[in-house]
């Protein structure tokens, strides 16, 4: 009975950390028409960034910091990659992100070597948050949960309920008419993108801990978030989270 409620329970936080991963590809798919292949090298960075940056700032600092940096390179990598490749069609979106996806790898081979690096879960978090049958469950794989509970709440309230989310879903449908309202719908779409990337940066960040970084996470990862993806059903934020 302890294994099948506590497998129970891993299943569902790696569940919710892979919809933090999934749902900034279903949001930029479903706004963009952008299938994006190097979408797991955003949490692969955001996962390298949090290793660096903890030594200097502590846990909750990278926590800040790294998704904004993750977010930033989003913006530039749909600015000055995507967006000039954009008129050609779908086929070369994806061998653009495909061959992103090579590039960050490689770059991460060549910054922090062909092998897992020592990312543990921070002292502050490391004690246990109840008791199941005399074995004590950690308390940080809770938090990771609640930190994709969070995020989803966030982006469902301002797609939603908010007024940026309705230009947001206008701009999906009709983003001629977007444009002639006043809006700048390419300024939206560099936008998404860079909150699609930062998602899968706070997933890497607060996931990092909880599997391994190494430059083969984003391959792994990318996988099984393809899938929550197409279960889920492309740019349905909700289908990605049920999913």
């Amino acid at each position: 009975m302890e294994f099948i409620v506590v497998s129970t329970i891993n299943g569902l936080i790696y569940g919710l950390l892979l919809f933090m991963v999934s749902a900034g590809l279903t949001l930029v798919f479903g706004m963009m028409g952008i299938i994006n292949f190097a979408h797991a090298s955003f949490y692969m960075i955001g996962a390298y960034l949090a290793y660096s940056l903890v030594k200097l700032i502590g846990f909750a600092g990278a926590l800040i910091v790294a998704p904004i940096l993750v977010g930033i390179i989003g913006i530039v990598v749909e600015r000055f990659l995507l967006r000039p490749v954009h008129k050609f069609g779908h086929a070369h979106e994806l061998l653009m992100t495909f061959g992103l996806a090579f590039v960050a790898e490689e770059m991460m081979k060549l910054v922090f070597g062909n092998y897992a690096v020592p990312y543990n879960v921070p002292a502050a978090l490391r004690f246990p948050a109840f008791s199941l049958f005399g074995t004590d469950y950690p308390f940080y794989r809770i938090f990771v949960g609640v930190t994709a509970l969070v995020l989803f709440s966030i982006l469902f309230y301002l797609l939603r309920r908010t007024r940026i989310g309705i230009v947001v879903r206008a701009a999906v449908q009709r983003p001629a008419m977007t444009g002639a309202l006043g809006h700048n719908v390419d300024t939206l779409f560099m936008g998404t993108f860079g909150l699609g990337a930062w998602m899968a940066g706070v997933a890497g960040v607060v996931g990092g801990a909880l599997l391994t970084i190494s430059p083969n996470m984003a391959l792994e990862m990318g996988v099984l978030v393809f899938v929550v993806v197409v279960v889920g059903g492309l740019g349905s934020l909700e289908g990605a989270f049920a999913a």
